[in-house]
């Protein structure tokens, strides 16, 4: 059997579900196929939702247990991890089941299978109960996200030796977890089992954690963290993980070369980033070119090296986020449309959800250095904002980098309790291409956690009022 569309996209995670949306919204014909048996990609099934469930359920916990008592709270909280678990089910239940809303509403003909490209304007779809349907299609977009890097010689079986996916199904909490990875997958998750009461040690190749972020940022969440409880091994790597039993025997040696430690664990946690997920799709018999990470590689309109098949989202260059993906997603969409879809990628935020939150938009101070741009800083701690201060949420600070010739806001780094939502502000600012003058000339409300944000850029000028 086939069918004929206007656009079948391949993978319905935050890049293909929202672009075959869009597609639908501008009068397209639309079918997506997904391999799972829900929408909403490793994002909403295994990643951003379920994870956040786990940081929001654990934070509350650690919070009614060492935070209560200062504000004249008693409580001695206990947890139940089964139930934990099953509440963040529930929630990505909830989530996957309104994308499938969604299809239905925009007519969106959903097809449940493994999907490859055959040949032009061709996709073969393996269905999950059983068969094969070809569908005929005008365009075709991959948007088939991601898959966990794996370390060369470990395997990972999901029980001891876990990925983020295993990571947020375990069933009870390990005495001793080591994190192979100090980027923001592995923090997260790290976060939530130290909360729960897990010592947590943290492996990185690098000198640093959170590689690609401000160093200034990064060096002061370290401090937090490690306040927190993290143990930190910088400059090392794990070159075998034996399991038994009784738990995990890792082997650690310098970066650089060295003499190995041994380190027990009860569960090690691999999450040393992802890599695109473009094996099975038929890509290379298409004539699809990927690049030398084995991305696939694009034009500025999102088209691959065949006319009418295109790529978004984790499958190509640029940073693995679901924001990312979605807006390209739409982008895609309405370029096939005629429109002038366009992604500002001097505007993508990025978001770690631990307590504190670390968010950024725009440069860091190392790539503005790198870049030769001449900037001016400005920072402003949350130790001297009211509304922390009472919440009892002043670590962190905001730190504003603007053009040293024009004052137009290069970056925006904040750590500190809802970064996550405080760096939406700023990546507007920067959309519109605003200056450190123009944030500092915005009335923001009193008191709120906002106010830094104002202050900072107050401080590229050097004249903060609250410092």
């Amino acid at each position: 059997m086939s069918a004929s569309y206007d656009l079948v996209v391949i993978g319905t995670g935050p890049g293909g579900y929202v672009c075959a949306i869009r597609a639908a919204q501008l009068g397209m014909k639309v079918a997506v196929v997904e391999k799972r048996a829900t929408h909403g990609g490793t994002c909403l099934n295994v990643g951003c939702i379920p994870s956040k469930a786990l940081l929001h359920a654990s934070e509350l916990y650690h919070e009614a247990g060492h935070g209560f008592a200062a504000m004249g709270i008693d409580a001695k909280p206990t947890f139940d991890l089964a139930r934990m678990q099953a509440y963040k089910d529930e929630g990505v239940k909830g989530n996957t089941a309104g994308i499938e809303f969604l299809f239905k509403k925009n007519k969106i003909t959903a097809y449940h299978g493994l999907g490859r490209i055959a040949g032009a304007g061709k996709v073969e779809v393996v269905l999950t109960a059983g068969g094969t349907e070809t569908l005929e299609a005008k365009n075709i977009v991959i948007a088939t996200g991601s898959d966990v890097a794996k370390l060369p010689g470990i395997e990972i079986d999901e029980k001891q030796v876990v990925s983020s996916t295993g990571a947020l199904v375990l069933e009870k909490v390990p005495e001793k977890l080591l994190v192979v990875g100090a980027g923001v997958i592995g923090l997260e998750l790290g976060s939530v089992y130290r909360r729960l009461g897990s010592e947590v040690i943290v492996v990185e190749f690098l000198d640093r954690i959170l590689p690609g972020m401000d160093l200034d940022v990064a060096k002061s969440f370290q401090r937090i963290l490690a306040k927190q409880g993290f143990s930190f091994k910088l400059s090392s790597k794990v070159t075998s993980i034996a399991t038994n039993k009784s738990g995990c025997t890792v082997k650690v040696e310098p970066a650089k070369g060295g003499e190995a430690e041994e380190i027990k664990a009860d569960v090690v946690l691999v999450a040393i980033g992802r890599v695109p997920y473009t094996s099975g799709l038929g890509l290379e018999q298409a004539g699809v070119k990927l690049d030398e990470r084995k991305r696939v590689a694009v034009d500025e309109h999102y088209q691959t090296s065949v006319p009418g098949i295109y790529a978004i989202g984790d499958v190509i260059t640029g940073p693995m986020l679901a924001h990312k993906a979605e807006d390209e997603g739409v982008a895609v969409a309405e370029i096939l449309a005629g429109q002038a879809g366009h992604v500002n990628y001097g505007a993508i935020p990025s978001v770690i959800y631990t307590a504190p939150e670390v968010a950024s938009v725009g440069r860091s101070e190392e790539e503005l250095k790198a870049l030769g741009i001449p900037y001016k800083v400005g920072k402003f701690p949350f130790t001297a904002n009211a509304r922390a201060k009472v919440n009892r949420t002043s670590e962190g600070f905001v730190k504003v980098l603007a053009d040293a010739a024009t004052d137009r806001i290069l970056g925006v780094h904040i750590i500190g309790a809802n970064a996550g939502e405080l760096i939406g502000e700023a990546t507007v600012i920067m959309e519109f291409g605003g200056s450190a003058e123009d944030l500092a000339r915005t009335c923001h409300a009193h008191p709120t956690l906002s106010e830094a944000i104002k202050e900072a850029a107050l401080a590229v000028d050097k004249r903060p009022i609250h410092m």
